[in-house]
């Protein structure tokens, strides 16, 4: 028998290991709800932002109205020809004829285009480039006055808010 010691084993090196897979699915689950609180913490500030914007589309169509400037009004519109208005149970489609619509019937043959207002706006922002609104509409006229409910579905496009559906009632 010797006198010198046993030499130690050298150090084993530890094998590395991944994360159990229900470490790493748990992780995965923390990390979308903080992105998710994030993104509703982001939710007000979007629809702070688009709000006062939609609504500046309105009155500056109630401004041009107002003024007599048909063309004006018409901004607030989407021009394309998917653009749709309906009013009763009449569809019209198209930023033209929809102009159209507002000529024949509100300055053609003499008519007037009177004094329109909006009250009960609901802005409702649904994405970040869509939106719904609805609200009463009311037109002074120097021989009556008429007004209804109307529903919008407003888009934002690189030029701004656009209104590409309009749902008129009387």
């Amino acid at each position: 028998m010797s006198d010198t010691p046993n030499p130690e084993p050298p150090p084993r090196a530890r094998p590395t290991r991944l994360l159990p897979l229900g470490c790493l699915l748990n992780l995965i689950l923390v990390l979308g709800l903080a992105g998710w609180g994030i993104w509703m913490q982001l939710e007000p500030i979007r629809n702070s932002e688009a709000k006062p914007r939609i609504c500046s589309v309105l009155d500056a169509q109630r401004d041009a109205w107002n003024a007599g400037d048909l063309d004006g009004f018409m901004a607030g519109y989407w021009n394309s020809d998917e653009l749709t208005f309906t009013s009763g149970s009449k569809l019209v489609k198209g930023w033209v004829s929809t102009k159209e619509r507002y000529v024949k019937t509100y300055q053609a043959d003499g008519k007037e285009m009177g004094k329109l207002a909006f009250d009960d706006l609901e802005v409702e922002v649904l994405s970040a480039d869509a939106a719904l609104v609805r609200g009463k509409w009311e037109l002074v006229l120097t021989k009556e006055t008429v007004g209804g409910r109307f529903s919008l579905v407003l888009r934002k496009f690189a030029d701004g808010w656009k209104i590409t559906h309009d749902h008129t009632s009387k």
